[in-house]
């Protein structure tokens, strides 16, 4: 019995040794792995941060490296940019010269087909002798048509029946910018001139942006000024002629040669215009700056003219257009040049009529 329990024993510790054997050969192996496992995930992740670290600093060294290019050719493009719009400005304007001119009014009207015995350029023509109210030269004077900057005429004479202080400062606005024509001043916004010294831009180079200010600073404003205009110009006689603002920039602002004959001798009677509007020249400060600005009628620089009142004016509607009181032979002339092709046209008219006139001519038929 004994010997059987032993031997049993003996079995079973064999068994045991040999399944302590098997679990001794099996178990390290996982747990090594578990540890190898445990003991490997830090140095991963080190060597993670390390890839992503040294990724970063690679994307900022080709960022860094990118800018300088990408800069140089943000600044190209702009050059580029620039000079396309430069290249679109250049072939608008030439396309604008290119463009066929604008007819005036009277050119639609055929006004300036009328023959006259001095082949004028001019649509419309008149002389008339200042003292006599005789008619020596007429060619369409009845013609209705825009009168563009002579409009200012009228401006001065309303500014002046106002009695306004002739020292106040007035400012140019965004309200005087034009609107209308896109004509260019260097009278910027901001500026302050006296109400004289802008009587004498808007007479003498004929600024838009002076005129309007004046306008706009008569008691009640423009929707005073411009009724106060044609009431002027009714109680002057002028029927035919209707004003729409200061400037004559609208083509509303329209008259015959036979109203503005009447409006011309209403200046002339004004001493302060007649000086204003016969300045060769003259400068005004501007902060820091002085500019200098110059008569619009090249003919109140001809030592053979004596013009004692002039106005200019142009818009495509009206045409180059200039009228004056101007002395010759001991005569107080009044003349009025109304679509004229150009402005070399408008004077060489003038001319022709004062050489025509100072030959002894005493009068000519009227051509309508």
């Amino acid at each position: 019995m004994r010997t059987r329990m032993s031997g049993r024993w003996a079995a079973w510790w064999r068994a045991a040794a040999l399944l302590g054997l098997l679990l001794g050969l099996a178990l390290p192996e996982p747990f090594a792995a578990t540890r190898s496992a445990s003991s490997s995930t830090p140095v991963a992740s080190k060597s993670a941060v390390k890839t992503v670290a040294a990724r970063s600093a690679a994307a900022k060294r080709k960022k860094a490296q990118a800018v300088k290019p990408a800069r140089r050719s943000a600044a190209e493009s702009a050059r580029k940019t620039g000079r396309k719009t430069a290249r679109a400005v250049v072939a608008r304007e030439r396309v604008r010269k290119a463009a066929p001119p604008r007819l005036s009014w009277g050119q639609i009207a055929g006004l300036r087909d009328t023959a006259d015995p001095l082949g004028l350029g001019s649509s419309v023509a008149l002389v008339v002798d200042q003292e006599t109210d005789e008619v020596l030269f007429s060619k369409n004077p009845d013609a209705v048509l825009p009168i563009a900057s002579i409009t200012k005429l009228m401006t001065a004479l309303v500014v002046l029946d106002a009695g306004q202080p002739l020292d106040e400062e007035l400012t140019i606005t965004q309200d005087d910018v034009d609107t209308h024509k896109g004509s260019s001043s260097r009278r910027q916004v901001g500026v302050r001139l006296t109400r004289a010294e802008m009587l004498q831009l808007a007479l003498m180079s004929s600024e838009n942006r002076a005129a309007h200010a004046l306008g706009r600073h008569y008691p009640g404003g423009l929707r005073s000024f411009v009724p106060a205009m044609n009431a002027r110009a009714r109680l002057l006689g002028m029927y035919d002629t209707r004003f729409a603002d200061p400037t004559g920039l609208l083509s509303d602002n329209r008259s015959t040669a036979q109203d503005l004959s009447r409006l011309v001798r209403a200046a002339a009677d004004r001493p302060l215009i007649g000086e204003l509007s016969t300045a060769r020249e003259a400068a005004f400060d501007v902060g820091a700056q002085q500019l200098q600005y110059r008569n619009s009628n090249a003919l109140v620089r001809d030592p053979d003219w004596s013009i004692a009142v002039q106005k200019t004016g142009y818009i495509s509607e009206a045409g180059r257009c200039v009228v004056m009181q101007a002395e010759l032979a001991g005569r107080k002339l009044i003349m009025v040049l109304l679509d004229a092709a150009g402005s070399y046209a408008r004077y060489a008219d003038a001319q022709r009529l004062r050489d025509w006139l100072a030959d002894g001519v005493s009068a000519a038929p009227t051509l309508r």
